[in-house]
């Protein structure tokens, strides 16, 4: 007697809708991208706008605030798209500024959330686009405190998006990951640094992160942007920058690549900052030299012409 017996074979997408949803809800940016490629299904359910906007919202606290909110309800996956990545190569060019910027900056302790900011700046003033730029997301000098214990400036991780409300861009100038830290000698203070600098290695734009001594609290946040001599760069050259960085392409690397460049790029912007600043040594003390050289004949043409007169 044979007896017969029939497998039946099952896929992902015999399982509920409300299941799967619930199960893309858990999953990071690039892995819900990843899903939109799978099958036909999967794109469906990935591509909804609330899973994008959760996504969102969890990934950077800011983006509560009443000012971003219907701003990034309109398309939360594009404004993922824009804010996630690192911009690739890009470099300043003559280019529409924008009026004003929206900054989310949000600060993380080992994973834990700590310091959300949102500031509005108007741009469109000569005032602001002929002064350095300068942004500062701690105005109030309020400080961001992880309750019951002490922050390692270095494990420090920071995101800096800043917003373009009227051409619908975004772009995070934030490392994510310190590029550098330095300690000031005077008040034992940390100063953490995260940037992103252009591929040709001339500007650089980035914030600061200040945290006190001992308790390594955050007592000050700033944005600013510096070309290769060091020297603080005008809001309007600044403006260029970040109008560059919004347009620039995003190639969507992994999240450790990404980082790793990012601080590469930062200490190649250093290397030609050093070469340059013992090129212009260098050639400052030719030039004292020739001075010198020069002075020292005509003092003794002087002396000359004095004795054999």
């Amino acid at each position: 007697m044979a007896i017969s017996s029939t497998s039946t074979s099952t896929s992902i997408e015999d399982l509920h809708p409300d299941v799967l949803t619930r199960t893309l809800r858990l999953l990071d940016g690039p892995t819900l991208a990843a899903a939109c490629s799978a099958t036909s299904h999967l794109r469906s359910l990935s591509s909804q706008s609330d899973l994008w906007l959760h996504l969102c919202l969890s990934t950077w606290p800011s983006l509560h605030h009443p000012r971003i909110l219907p701003f990034l309800s309109i398309s939360p996956r594009s404004f993922f798209s824009d804010a996630f990545p690192f911009p690739d190569a890009f470099a300043a060019g003559e280019v529409q500024l924008p009026d004003q910027l929206i900054s989310a900056v949000d600060i993380y302790h080992r994973g834990v959330h700590i310091f959300s900011r949102v500031i509005e700046t108007d741009t469109s003033s000569p005032w602001f686009r002929g002064s350095p730029f300068l942004i500062d997301a701690m105005e109030e000098k309020a400080e961001a405190v992880l309750p019951g214990a002490s922050i390692s400036p270095e494990e420090l991780t920071l995101s800096w998006i800043l917003i373009d409300p009227a051409m619908g861009r975004a772009v995070n100038v934030s490392s994510r990951r310190a590029v550098g830290m330095e300690r000031n000698c005077y008040t034992g203070e940390t100063m953490v640094r995260f940037a992103s600098a252009a591929a040709a290695g001339e500007r650089v734009i980035g914030a600061v992160v200040t945290c006190e001594e001992g308790t390594g609290h955050v007592r000050d946040v700033v944005l600013t942007a510096e070309d290769i001599d060091g020297a603080c760069v005008s809001g309007e050259e600044a403006l260029k920058f970040v109008r560059a960085m919004m347009e620039a392409r995003r190639k969507g690397r992994g999240r450790l690549e990404e980082e790793e460049e990012a601080k590469q790029r930062y200490l190649e912007y250093l290397r030609r900052k050093r070469r340059r600043k013992e090129s212009r040594a260098r050639r400052e003390g030719v030039l004292d030299m020739c001075c010198t050289a020069v002075g020292v004949a005509v003092f003794f043409a002087f002396l000359s012409l004095i004795a054999f007169r």
